[in-house]
């Protein structure tokens, strides 16, 4: 337990998909009484276990994990949601005396949370529903028409729903980090990288993946956000016969190749993190957490 006199801090463990983040994140946890908190804007779905490479049980009866199965395939959930959600937690964890650590893909939650976003006010459910409905095309000319600024992500529904909710006005944040935060990047070599997201695209056939887009898009349908992102398309397309399984994985391994460079562009704008190796990270951290113990 660490001493009374010491505010515990906030651990966030950043890299792109499959640099070996969580597994790290697990086992120091697991060494230092902490409690993880899910930075991914996919394993907040319940059910969609296999294709968003979530936590398996084993390893969230290893260490309490926050931030997943939080809705239902379909619901909306922004990033000013998850900030709400995360600080919630934080502050939760540090008062059963636990560290939280902070860890995962998307960016966007990641710094709403360490650099303490402001978004615009929340817009009625109303609203929002109508939004949903216009197509890509359609909600480009409600801005243009409104003189609201397209997002730097204009290609995601959900980016340019949020920008026209807050009325196109930049969040305002920190120009630093959190106090007491210690920020961690996986630095991982490309050849490494790219066979390690091979290997788990692997996997994820063994982890009967095919079973689970199937299921999820007989309850949910395919047309849902949820369902038209990561592996879930591509299983649409094998299960209605226009694309072979061996055609699935190879095209799944090259857009996971593209969301690790998308997520490392993001990374490398922020200067505040320490870069290291996955051992050197690992020791980095132990060294720093040890004062608390």
């Amino acid at each position: 337990m660490a001493p009374k006199s010491l505010v515990l801090p906030l651990v966030v463990i950043v890299g792109p998909t499959a640099s070996g983040k969580t597994a790290l994140a697990i086992e120091l946890a697991e060494q230092h009484n902490g409690e993880i908190i899910c930075a991914d804007s996919r394993t907040v779905y319940k059910y969609m276990d296999v294709g968003t490479a979530k936590p398996n049980q084993v390893e969230q009866a290893r260490v309490p994990h926050w931030g997943i199965d939080l809705i239902e395939p379909g619901d909306y959930f922004s990033a000013a949601d998850f900030k709400n959600y995360a600080v919630q937690k934080i502050e939760e964890i540090r008062g059963r005396g636990h560290i939280p650590f902070l860890t995962g893909g998307t960016g966007l939650y990641i710094d709403a949370v360490l650099f303490d976003y402001q978004f615009g006010e929340k817009v009625d459910n109303e609203q929002r529903q109508k939004l949903q409905q216009m197509t890509l095309e359609q909600l480009y000319d409600y801005c243009k028409k409104n003189n609201v600024v397209l997002p730097k992500n204009f290609k995601n529904k959900r980016y340019v729903i949020r920008t026209i909710e807050s009325k196109g006005v930049s969040q305002q944040k920190r120009l630093k980090p959190l106090e007491r935060s210690m920020v961690v990047g996986i630095a991982t070599d490309k050849s490494i990288l790219r066979t390690r997201i091979e290997r788990r695209a692997e996997q994820l056939f063994e982890d009967s993946v095919v079973n689970e887009a199937k299921m999820l898009g007989k309850k949910y349908g395919w047309d849902n956000e949820a369902m038209r992102s990561n592996i879930y398309p591509l299983l649409r397309l094998y299960l209605e016969g226009s694309m072979s399984l061996d055609d699935v994985k190879n095209k799944f391994i090259t857009l996971d190749w593209r969301l690790a460079k998308r997520q490392m562009t993001w990374l490398r704008r922020n200067t505040f993190i320490h870069w290291a190796s996955l051992d050197g990270a690992k020791k980095y951290l132990a060294d720093q957490l040890a004062i608390y113990e």
